[in-house]
């Protein structure tokens, strides 16, 4: 079919040693498998929009404590998808809550989000370090 049968086997060669390239590998210490797993759980709490505004409505709280009796009306949701939510929260580990009386009060937990915030800074190579 080629007429010549020497450019077959030239692009065959060509394409295989393009796949057979290999750059090096990180040179660091995988994350413990616990801590990802813990990671991953505080992500997971995050990677609702609801979860994200009440967070971000605890943490600018002007006393940095929120009654959950006004969380309800300020998002705009029933106070058992609020309950949902603040469960999902705590049980990551991203807030605190108090009970004052008849009322629970709610606190983010800075420290908690010290982790994600190292995550998320991890180093990025620019297109031009590419090895491959």
């Amino acid at each position: 079919m080629w007429a010549y049968p020497g450019v077959m086997a030239h692009l065959q060669q060509s394409m295989v040693s393009r796949v057979d390239e290999c750059c090096a590998g990180a040179d660091c210490e995988l994350m413990a498998k616990e801590q990802a797993e813990d990671l991953a759980g505080v992500l997971r709490a995050l990677a609702d929009p609801t979860r994200v505004r009440l967070l971000q409505y605890l943490a600018e709280s002007e006393s940095g404590t929120a009654c959950a009796c006004h969380l309800p009306h300020a998002l705009g949701i029933t106070q058992p998808t609020l309950s949902h939510h603040l469960r999902k929260l705590h049980g990551a580990g991203l807030v605190e809550r108090e009970r004052r009386g008849r009322w629970v009060h709610y606190t983010v937990r800075p420290e908690a989000l010290s982790q994600v915030r190292a995550f998320l800074e991890l180093p990025m190579r620019g297109e031009a370090e590419r090895c491959c």
